[in-house]
Order: structure tokens, then sequence, then C-alpha cells
């Protein structure tokens, strides 16, 4: 199979499997919870269950991806993927449910980082277009789920979302059987089963670890901002419609511009747009809560979407360019699992702000998180792609 269709099938069955993850529990799940008597405390701990596991598989994943080859992983994944819908059925209590999102948060945090390897693998060159054509086509999926989802909620019972979930999960299963071995991919290099992915990969080098960082920090700042920017504009006087539009416009720019911002880093190298869109991404995330109007507001999301699209289109290319062959599923899981951790720890740390200050200090604090990371990245990046250049020739 020749890679251009491979690449194609991966971003099917990318766009199905997230799809389906995000239909699971937008805007699904809380109604859910609700129903079978989960409070407002526990509905928050149900939804970070799968968040949690992501923390804790994503690495390992990546790890067992390099050792044992990426199909065989992917497709374990698309077992979860189709089986943990199914099981929604079956729930009565909120302990059950938590039990239930820990196990289908396995599918997402297997599949995250491996696919993401795997893109990297079939393309050697152009390798940021290709990993920003794949992120698009998930994100088609992410932005359509809760569109059908809330669709469905409306006309019929909850139970049929899930139904569209396990059909959606099956069909990204069906896709992940028909992907080859990279082995088997036209150009590419047997991946030996024998071959290690030490942690070293990544402990050896510092630049897959600050943009590994610079990738929290910006995904801290996006966990913040879903959590409580649709506090604040209500606050404000914007109202329900308005804020999912800004959400709309944000998914809209991220979808279009990833593939773009991917080709720029190709032609221009990794760095300088990780740096430059790390300081667009903090500087409109405390500028959120500078204006009270819904057009300046949809300003500062394209903004925002822009920044994130701009540094994430070569963060992911940069690591897995950083990354030996037989390292890259190790050092996208670790990037995966920091990422997590960030996005987790984003809307837990604005909300112990917002305890004690305003939005407008809040959301100045998250972004200048994110400036300072630009900070740290620089001064590792730029130091070592300048050792590189002065480094002897053979």
């Amino acid at each position: 199979m020749k890679r251009t269709t491979a690449f194609l099938i991966l971003c099917l069955v990318g766009g199905l499997a997230i799809f389906s993850s995000t239909i699971s529990k937008n805007p699904v799940l809380p109604i859910l919870a609700q129903s079978i008597g989960a409070t407002t405390a526990t509905i928050g701990l149900i939804a970070a269950a799968s968040t949690v596991t992501g923390i804790l598989t994503s690495l390992p994943a990546g790890m067992l991806s390099d050792q044992r080859g990426r199909r065989p992983v992917l497709i374990a994944s698309g077992f979860v993927f189709f089986t943990a819908p199914l099981l929604y059925f079956l729930i009565h209590t909120s302990w059950q449910l938590a039990l239930v999102r820990m196990y289908h948060g396995l599918a997402t945090a297997v599949f995250g980082p491996v696919a993401m390897a795997y893109v990297a693998d079939l393309a050697p060159t152009r390798r940021g277009e290709r990993m920003g054509y794949y992120y698009s086509s998930t994100l088609i999926g992410r932005a359509l789920a809760p569109i059908i989802g809330g669709t469905i909620l409306t006309v019929t019972a909850w139970q049929n979302v899930y139904i569209a979930c396990a059909a959606a999960g099956f069909l990204a299963l069906v896709g992940m059987f028909l992907l080859p071995n990279p082995s088997a991919t036209a150009g590419a290099e047997a991946r030996p089963k024998e071959a290690k992915a030490p942690l070293s990969v990544v402990f050896r080098n510092p630049a897959i670890l600050v943009t590994s960082l610079a990738e929290a920090a910006q995904f801290l700042a996006y966990g913040a901002m879903e959590a409580f920017l649709p506090l604040y504009a209500l606050s404000v006087g914007i109202n329900e419609a308005e804020v999912g539009l800004l959400f709309g416009v944000q998914v809209t720019v991220r979808t279009l511009a990833r593939p773009l911002m991917g080709i720029l880093s190709d032609k221009r190298g990794r760095t300088m747009p990780i740096i430059v869109g790390l300081i667009v991404t903090g500087a409109s995330m405390a500028l959120f809560t500078q204006t009270r109007s819904l057009v300046l507001l949809l300003v500062v999301s394209v903004l925002f979407g822009a920044g994130l699209s701009i540094a994430s289109a070569a963060t992911s290319a940069y690591v897995a360019d950083l990354a030996p062959e037989q390292g890259r599923g190790v050092a996208l899981g670790f990037m995966s699992t920091i990422m997590d951790v960030g996005q987790s720890l984003g809307p837990i740390l604005l909300g112990a702000i917002l305890g004690y200050a305003s939005y407008q200090a809040g959301f100045a604090v998250i972004g200048a998180l994110v400036l300072i990371s630009v900070v740290l990245f620089a001064a590792v990046a730029l130091r070592q792609a300048g050792a590189r250049k002065s480094a002897p020739t053979a």
C-alpha cells in the first residue's frame, strides 16, 4: 500500500475515532450523570476520569508502539472505541460511570500519540504538512460530534447517542485493520520487534523536554479558557449562543490553519513558528478579559485559535524530527502525557486564582505562564540549533 493511501485511511480513522470519543461526553455525559443522581462535584470527577487515564497511558502506549509496531497498538485502541460505548447501557451508579469513563479514556490515550507517530513514519518529508492535515481531520470529528449528539438528544433518548458512538468506533476499528504496518508501506524501513524505546530518548534531549513543556503550557491555557471563558462572557452580557460562536470560531480557525502552519514549519523550520505561536497564545489569553465586546472577543478567539495552530503544527513535527525512528512513539507519548497534565491543571489553577482575584488577573497569570514557556523553549531550542550548525561535518 502506498504511503498516500495509508495516510488518507489514517485521517479517516482519526476523524471517526475523535468523533466517537467526543460524542460520548459532549453534551450527553453531564446529562447522563445527572440522571443517575450524580452531584455537581461528582460530575466534575466523572468528566476528569478519562483524562487521568490519558496521563497514565499515553507514554506506555507510545513505548509499546515503538517495540511492537503502530498497527497492533492502534487496533487495541479501536477495540476500546467500539466496546466502551456499549458499557454505558449497563450503568446505574456514579462510580460505575466513572469506571466506564476511565476505560473509555484508554482509547484516545493510546490512539493519540501512536497515530501521530504513525503519521510521522509515513512522512519522512513534508512532516509538518501531513501532521497538520491529520490533525484537521480529527478537529472535524470533534466539531461534528456535539452538533450530532445534541440533535440526537433533542429528538430521542440518550441511549441512541451511544449507539452512534459505538458505530463510529466500529468504523474506526475497521479502518485500523486496513492500515499496513509501517514496514509494509512503500519505502518505509522495517521496524524490528526487538527494538527498544527507552525514556532516555526523551531525557537525553533537552529540546524534546522543553517542546513538551511548551505544548503543556499552551494546553494549560486552553483548558483554563475552555472552563472559564463562558462564565466570563456570560458575566459581561454575552448570551449562550454567542458563547458557542466564540468556540466555533476557534475550531474553524484551528481546522483551516493547522495544515497551512504545518507547511510553513516544513519550509521555514520548526523553532520560530513555535515561538510565535506561544507568544500569540499567551497574549490573547490575557486579552480575553480586557473587553466586554462580542466583536473584540471574537477577534481574540481568532488570535487564540491561530496561536494554537501556529505552535502545535510545529511541536509534534519537531519532536518527531528530534527523536530517532525507534524512539518516536515514546517521545510523542511523553509529549501527549505532559500536554494532558497541562490541560488538566489549567482549570484547576485558574479556578484557584479566581477564588482570590478577578477574571482579568487570573487570565493574565495564565497568559504569563505561556510566555514564560517561550523563554525556556527559545533558550534551549535556539542553542541546540546553533550547536548543530557549528558541529563539524564528517
